[in-house]
């Protein structure tokens, strides 16, 4: 099967979409961004090409409702089959690194420490993927990072060892952990895995466990051939691509709105590093943009580095600043400065979802300045980017737009922060067949 695939590598994640001849989007994936672009560009891509899989999958199973509760339960399984490997990996990288020098004289201490932790983190790995289960990243880092952290300074009370020793193993190992990818032999047994674990967690499946397994496999079997792959994005020029297989993130955007909805003719993207004001036609074609200038201001890291300062997770900003019963007015977006201004209001007395909620207003603010110097906004707008998934920033943008420019359609999609992805697959598409 001929494929079509388009990479996003952004300051903060790296998205890809994998798309087929009829320009259907078989495949979405995600990752962290890694300073070693070649492995991020690699994972995302592996990730799409999974959820391509499940697409395929779900197509020779058919429609029935039993059917999606499997797909569901699969997805669960396959995601608990990939944790298990993976800190499988970690606990043999950290068992490399015990080999140091420095550690001769704790090594015994020091490896039965990890063994408890790893041992820990194991048992509770089934219920991080239990149906509902609240997870605060789908990242492997950052789950495995937070119960790490958490049981090794229990561990080193209890033991007597070195807190410091088991952080800096972990470190070092981590790195090692993000720079592998999964091979396609082993993302087939991972599936298989989880299809054989999700059988057995439910019934009244209408089709049987050997049936599905033999239709896993043949999708497994089938070729998912890379005809054409376009990257984009923030960190576009350290893609491991020749010039012509990269576009800009301008036109990636702009084109991945249209084929999202096609009516769209203004676009704001808010990304990791930078907000984007565009103008497209009919056609999807990019006739005029603005940027911000010199620095993150008001973008996805800003709102990172305001989640760390308020020691919650990114997440929870939305759904915080949606309690206010007050917008508190913040003089500024500046990353430099947010925590001053932050601790100030706190320290003021004024309640945090009221400044959360001043905070999201702030944000908004900037950045319909900049889409105003891109040319306004023109009936059909679309929201696209991490941000759009945030419920306070999406209140006060149609709150803004409202306010400035009346009623008219604002489309905001669950798959938003793949926008840039689906853009350069449509590109890759086009290459080839147009």
């Amino acid at each position: 099967m001929r494929t079509f695939i388009g990479i996003d590598l952004g300051s903060t994640t790296t998205k890809a979409v994998v798309l087929d001849e009829h320009q259907k989007i078989l495949g979405r994936g995600i990752t962290n961004s890694r300073s070693n672009y070649d492995v991020a560009a690699s994972v995302s891509k592996q990730e799409a090409k999974i959820g391509a899989r499940f697409t395929l999958f779900h197509e020779a199973l058919g429609n029935d409702g039993s059917v999606e509760q499997l797909l569901a339960n699969l997805e669960r399984n396959f995601r608990l089959e990939q944790f298990l490997a993976e800190l499988g990996q970690l606990k043999a990288s950290c068992d490399v690194y015990l080999d140091h020098p420095r550690f001769k004289d704790t090594k015994t201490a020091l490896r039965e420490a990890l063994a408890a932790v790893f041992r820990q983190i194991k048992q509770e790995a089934p219920g991080i993927y239990a149906p509902g289960a609240n997870r605060k990243s789908d990242f492997f880092r950052d789950i495995a990072g937070s119960r790490f952290m958490s049981l090794a300074e229990k561990v080193s009370k209890e033991s007597g060892v070195s807190f410091d020793s088991l952080l800096n193993i972990y470190d070092k190992s981590i790195l090692d952990i993000e720079a592998m990818v999964s091979t396609d032999d082993m993302v087939a047994k991972q599936l298989l895995n989880g299809l054989s674990r999700a059988y057995g967690d439910m019934g009244g499946v209408n089709v049987s466990e050997a049936a599905a397994a033999e239709a896993l496999r043949k999708v497994l079997a089938l070729e998912l051939e890379e005809t054409y792959v376009v990257g984009t994005g923030y960190g576009r020029v350290r893609l491991p691509f020749p010039k012509e297989h990269i576009r800009s993130e301008i036109l990636c955007h702009g084109l991945g709105a249209h084929m999202m909805f096609p009516g769209t003719r203004t676009v704001l993207d808010i990304g990791g590093q930078d907000t984007k004001g565009i103008q497209v036609d009919e056609h999807g074609i990019v006739t005029n943009f603005q940027m911000n200038d010199r620095c993150a201001a008001g973008c996805g890291r800003y709102l990172g580095y305001i989640a760390d300062e308020m020691k919650i997770g990114l997440h929870e900003l939305g759904p915080i600043a949606m309690t206010a019963t007050k917008t508190t007015r913040i003089n500024s977006t500046c990353t430099v400065f947010a925590g001053a201004e932050l601790r100030d209001r706190l320290s003021l007395g004024e309640k945090r979802p009221d400044i959360l909620a001043g905070l999201h207003r702030a944000i908004m603010l900037r950045a319909m300045s900049i889409i105003a110097r891109s040319g306004g906004v023109t009936n059909q707008f679309t929201f696209t980017g991490g941000v759009a998934k945030n419920e306070a920033a999406v209140k006060e943008l149609r709150q803004l737009i409202q306010e400035n420019y009346g009623e008219m359609t604002i489309n905001i999609s669950a798959e938003s922060i793949y926008t840039g992805a689906l853009g350069g697959a449509s590109f890759a598409h086009r290459s080839v067949l147009n």
